[in-house]
């Protein structure tokens, strides 16, 4: 029996490697493809990212550009354990942004006050505008990917009304830049001094307190069991005695609230105000990452600083003479292996498991066949 179990986690142990080995060589083997089919050489474009991914600036743009998007796959991440696809990230993070930068700019208080005045109400926000979506689906059965896609567009329409100086918007003393009202320079967050190669966003010690609450909730909580297992089964965890409407609606809003803190590093840390030129996309963004990182906070973590390396060393390809769409081309291969990666893994996992029961069973039966045989 001990020799069995061994044999099992040594397997789980190959299988569990054999997934992210077999995505990154697919990968690679496309990718190569794709960069011979523009006439280009693979090899130079190959060392070329390596070496500009490496340079003490990128690291720190890499960084900075992971700590919001991995803000956005633990968003993400928190409906897909459910089951839920919450498609409305994008414009939750971006109303929660615009609400928060409202506020500030509105605030005449300490930055110990003000900072955290500001990142509850983000989280509020967002929270709200997705618990509009889980109540949808646990009263009347919406589901959840159509409410968040129509909620997006109404969260930009909302922004593009308020965002005007008439109303909630202010224009700039040169008159070509309407924005919120900038934060009061007490509620600028410092970043961390990185040297000649720039500053690291302070809030990245957000994103870490993020994904460690993540992980404990999910993994060490009564609550994360019953989101998971209503994640895996609806009818089980009924049976059981898990409130299935009361988890969805759950689930939705604190993916919500997670979402609402995306914008924080670029509201509290860089810009300082919301305008038109606020970051978006990066809800979508962060579906791609947590199907990278398999809903695990490690792993989102890692998708993220390669989805900042990718963004990083493929832009400076451009002035290299490389495509400037290769980027695309690469971050949709990388999903779309490890998804496939991942499925062939576990299929072939369930395939294996099948074959040790049944050679499990048959070697139970035998003696009992001789028995009755004698």
């Amino acid at each position: 029996m001990k020799k069995l179990t061994a044999r099992i986690d040594k397997e789980r142990l190959l299988l569990g490697l054999a997934a992210p080995l077999l995505a990154l060589v697919a990968a690679a083997v496309v990718t190569t493809l794709v960069i011979l089919a523009t006439g280009k050489n693979p090899g130079p474009a190959y060392s070329d990212m390596l070496s500009y991914g490496s340079a003490s600036d990128s690291q720190v743009y890499i960084l900075n550009k992971a700590t919001t998007y991995y803000l956005a796959g633990v968003s993400v991440a928190i409906g897909f354990r459910m089951n839920l696809f919450n498609i409305g990230v994008d414009g939750q993070y971006r109303l929660a942004a615009f609400i928060a930068a409202v506020l500030g700019g509105a605030l005449a208080a300490p930055g110990w006050i003000a900072v955290p005045l500001i990142i509850l109400c983000a989280m509020a926000t967002g929270a709200m505008w997705a618990a509009i979506a889980g109540i949808l689906k646990v009263t009347r059965g919406v589901s959840e990917v159509i409410s968040t896609i129509m909620l997006n567009s109404i969260a930009t329409a909302i922004i593009a009304y308020l965002l005007q100086p008439s109303r909630l918007g202010h224009l700039d003393p040169a008159g070509t830049l309407v924005s919120t009202r900038p934060l009061p320079h007490a509620a600028y967050l410092p970043n961390f001094d990185a040297g000649p190669a720039g500053q690291v966003n302070s809030l990245v010690v957000l994103a870490v307190l993020v994904g460690v609450a993540y992980w404990f909730t999910l993994g060490r909580t009564r609550f994360g069991y019953d989101l998971r297992a209503v994640g895996q089964s609806e009818t089980a965890a009924a049976a059981s005695g898990v409130s299935v409407k009361k988890m969805v609606a759950t689930s939705m809003i604190l993916s919500g609230a997670v979402a609402g803190l995306i914008g924080m590093p670029t509201l509290l840390n860089e810009s300082h105000q919301f305008d038109n030129s606020f970051p978006a996309g990066i809800g979508f963004t962060g579906i791609a990452i947590a199907l990278l990182g398999r809903n695990n906070p490690v792993g989102i973590a890692l998708g993220a600083l390669l989805w900042g390396f990718l963004e990083r060393t493929t832009n400076h390809m451009e002035f290299e003479g490389y495509d400037k769409e290769i980027l695309g081309v690469i971050q949709g291969v990388i999903v779309l292996s490890v998804v496939i990666a991942y499925e062939v893994v576990r299929r072939y996992g369930l395939k294996r498991q099948q074959q040790r029961v049944g050679a499990e069973l048959a070697a139970q039966a035998a003696p009992t066949e001789k028995q009755e045989v004698a």
